[in-house]
């Protein structure tokens, strides 16, 4: 059944906490809880034993609601997406690149935007009137965008773009953000710096969960992530034009923190504990951070503050970085025009990012293979990726148990290993020197059974006729629920054959 029959729609995150409450994903914690360490440590706690979303409403010193743990599961993922909270992260993945991948949708322009209920501006700009927390002991300071993104323009072509760039309070009006060198962020303000000008942008906190999603997602240059929310709404997005900045802006948004980037202007941030579980950003290590200048702060009326907890996995960077980069990497497969492939998965146990498990039909000598270089070779897997793992098709890739028994059965370290030394690296891998994350070297772990071997091992399986039996029978033997047959029997038993079309006579 799908969820867009049982809940309101969803087009700002109270609508998302509401549709959270509705089916028991949310957690109102009541207790006064400190901004600094004490937030973020509840929140990992409970994100360690799979608990529900989090809303603190009384946060130390603050009136300010904090909103966490927004898609640590694929049930809270496939509501903010407005789906079946059955499906699996597989399943939600395909979802979204069939849904990214059909007609984008533009925003809307409105003209009464509710995050302008308050403006702040001049000397009453003062960003830790918010509830930004302090996540890790040795993090730099407070972090105000986490679960967040910058908005940034082309002033060439109009494009917009939303990054997830993190970004430190440094004072009162000043935020430090992470725009890694190369990603759009970079491209825009690069062309600003040529022009000799100041680059505007604005931090915004608190959005349709989609925009967030959209904003973690890696898109083509010229394209929208608006564009791309729509599509995963079926609808537009409400977005305004800033009478400050220009800037296209979320109409619905919580908090909005605009002004300007001057590209030459930079300061050391961090360190952050990043998604990795390692810190980044070490100051006199690293390279200072561009600032944005925040000249206005809009909000509505009695804001929610969106945070996340980063960190060790899991916890919504992972959940979301499996989702969105599962997505692309099974579209830029089947774009690639690559056969057989069955699933695709990117675990947020690996960050998200740095493994993707490809499961493949094989067809030919050398088709798994094809596969795994084919994934090194995708628009998704050229940055950051350092091994993929081929299994056949009889395992779903995202079936860890069985992923790591074909690891055990099929796989042979001489033959069915295969060492790139140069990709594209990101410079938050700690798996590399600090001062040489530009390159790393790649892993292809072909866990399938050789297509071309004549005498293939003789696998166990067990009677479909039987199991069906015990299904009927699952109460009788004492066992309470639904039976859970029907959800392994494909996998525990030998797949049947396809059936054979009747042969018709050609006149």
């Amino acid at each position: 059944m799908d969820a867009r029959t049982e809940v309101k729609p969803i087009d700002d995150l109270r609508s998302y906490i509401a549709a959270l409450e509705t089916h028991g994903q949310l957690h109102r914690v009541k207790a006064e809880v400190d901004w600094k360490y004490e937030l973020c440590h509840v929140s990992k706690v409970n994100e360690e034993k799979q608990g529900p979303a989090l809303l603190y409403e009384n946060v130390k010193g603050h009136t300010i609601p904090v909103f966490t743990s927004a898609f640590t599961t694929p049930e809270r993922i496939a509501i903010a997406l407005e789906q079946d909270p059955g499906l699996t992260m597989c399943q939600l993945s395909r979802k979204w690149m069939e849904l990214t991948t059909k007609q984008l949708i533009k925003p809307t322009y409105v003209d009464q935007p509710s995050v302008m209920d308050n403006v702040i501006e001049g000397d009453a700009v003062d960003l830790e009137q918010f509830p930004v927390p302090w996540f890790y002991p040795d993090d730099g300071g407070r972090f105000f965008v986490t679960a967040g993104y910058l908005v940034t323009q082309d002033p060439d072509t109009g494009w917009t773009n939303l990054g997830t760039y993190r970004s430190q309070v440094l004072g009162k009006n000043i935020l430090g953000s992470q725009i890694i060198k190369g990603k759009h962020g970079d491209m825009h303000m690069k062309k600003y710096a040529e022009r000799g000008e100041l680059m505007p942008a604005a931090a915004v906190v608190g959005c349709d969960p989609v925009l967030f999603l959209a904003g973690s997602t890696l898109v083509s240059a010229q394209v929208d992530e608006y564009d791309i929310a729509g599509a995963l709404r079926g609808r537009s997005v409400p977005v305004f034009k800033s009478d400050l900045t220009g800037l296209t802006l979320p109409a619905n948004a919580e908090i909005i923190a605009e002004g300007w980037i001057d590209p030459n202007e930079l300061m050391e941030e961090g360190p952050f504990g990043e998604y990795t579980g390692y810190y980044s950003g070490n100051k006199g290590k690293d390279y200072p951070k561009p600032v944005l200048r925040v000249k206005r702060i809009l909000h509505r009326n009695k804001p929610v503050f969106w945070s996340t907890t980063v960190g060790k996995p899991i916890n919504d960077i992972h959940m979301i970085q499996s989702l969105n980069r599962t997505g692309a990497m099974w579209y830029d497969l089947e774009t690639m025009k690559v056969p057989g492939i069955q699933s695709v998965y990117l675990p947020a146990a690996a960050t998200g990012r740095f493994w993707a498990i490809v499961s493949v039909k094989q067809m030919y000598p050398g088709h798994s293979n094809h596969v795994g270089n084919a994934v090194i070779a995708s628009t998704t897997g050229h940055y950051g990726l350092k091994g993929v793992i081929v299994v056949d098709h009889d395992i779903e890739a995202d079936d860890m148990d069985r992923v790591w028994w074909a690891l055990a059965t099929r796989f042979d370290p001489k033959r069915s290993a295969q060492i790139i030394d140069r990709g594209r690296s990101t410079p938050l891998d700690p798996g590399l020197p600090i001062e040489a994350r530009d390159i790393t070297s790649r892993i292809i772990l072909d866990a399938c059974t050789p297509y071309e071997w004549k005498n293939k091992p003789n696998e166990i399986f067990m009677d479909r006729a039987m199991l069906q039996k015990v299904s009927s029978r699952w109460n009788e033997y004492g066992f309470a629920g639904t039976s859970p047959v029907a959800e392994m029997i494909n996998r525990l038993t030998r797949p049947e054959a396809p059936a054979k079309k009747a042969k018709t006579h050609e006149m």
